[in-house]
């Protein structure tokens, strides 16, 4: 049995956007290039060529991974009752007095940059479940450090 992989809906679409921007725009216009620059003649001596043959395998590689997940892919939402953290929710915690929110996603959509969090992640994967008001430890390389859950959505 194949896994599923979790994401959210938003998650998955932007995975589907992806995926067809590199079949209508990005392959086509570098099978243009390779096409280029193969009819420029000696190929073993021409860098655009070799340039573009690379950036296709990397792009059909990127195409493949993208289709393979979108085709395992579970759309996982929050029940909305913000009683418990779950894929999909967002989530104020406070740690040392500093309130944040994370917004827990799919591993294909994590992006700390944007606080979104895997829920395979160490913070991630303590936070599932947890109920506002929970305290819980998660062990990071300075040491444990204490988060209350202080608001879900």
């Amino acid at each position: 049995m194949t896994k599923k992989i979790q994401l959210t809906a938003k998650g998955l679409e932007a995975l589907k956007k992806e995926l067809e921007v590199l079949l209508a725009v990005k392959r086509p216009s570098l099978v243009d290039r390779l096409s280029n620059a193969r009819s420029q003649g000696d190929l073993s001596e021409n860098s655009d060529y070799q340039n573009a043959k690379e950036e296709l395998e990397f792009l059909e590689g990127r195409i493949d991974e993208l289709q393979a997940v979108i085709k395992i892919a579970k759309v996982v939402n929050s029940d909305g009752n913000g009683n418990s953290v779950g894929v999909g929710t967002k989530v104020t915690v406070r740690v040392n007095g500093v309130k944040t929110t994370f917004e827990i996603v799919g591993d294909w959509e994590a992006d700390l940059t944007q606080k979104k969090i895997s829920h395979t992640s160490p913070l991630g994967s303590s936070l599932v479940g947890k109920k506002l008001g929970e305290k819980f430890e998660v062990e990071a390389p300075v040491g444990k450090i204490l988060y209350e859950v202080i608001a879900i959505d």
